[in-house]
């Protein structure tokens, strides 16, 4: 049996500033609906991804800004460092820490978020 981690809940404190900063830095905005008064959803996806964020209201429990950890893998670093800093995102700049090329970045809430390019094996 495969179990599979496909959607992750990020705490935020303006749900339309925050879908706003995900849709500029690319993710796909797939679904935002108010079922009632105490719930919002709001689905996410990063272009090529399985698993999907969602953000919201009635959602998680969890303080805005409490998320630290949450990591995506590209193909180049450098290249989603510039598309980062291209959508006005204060990112680091790229550094390799033994087990890959990283940036880092938070969104607008502090919620942390790791960049990776997986190192090249021989």
């Amino acid at each position: 049996m495969d179990w599979k981690i496909e959607l992750v809940a990020i705490p935020v404190t303006d749900i339309d500033r925050a879908k706003d900063f995900y849709t500029s830095i690319g993710f796909n905005a797939d679904h935002d609906h108010t079922p009632s008064p105490d719930i919002r959803f709001v689905q996410l996806t990063p272009p090529g991804s399985g698993c999907s964020i969602c953000i919201g209201r009635g959602i998680t429990q969890a303080a805005p800004g409490s998320v630290e950890g949450m990591q995506m893998v590209v193909p180049s670093a450098q290249q989603a460092y510039e598309q980062l800093v291209a959508a006005g995102v204060e990112a680091t700049p790229v550094e390799d820490l033994g087990w890959g090329l990283f940036t880092f970045f938070a969104d607008p809430d502090g919620n942390r978020w790791a960049v990776q390019e997986l190192p090249k094996y021989n």
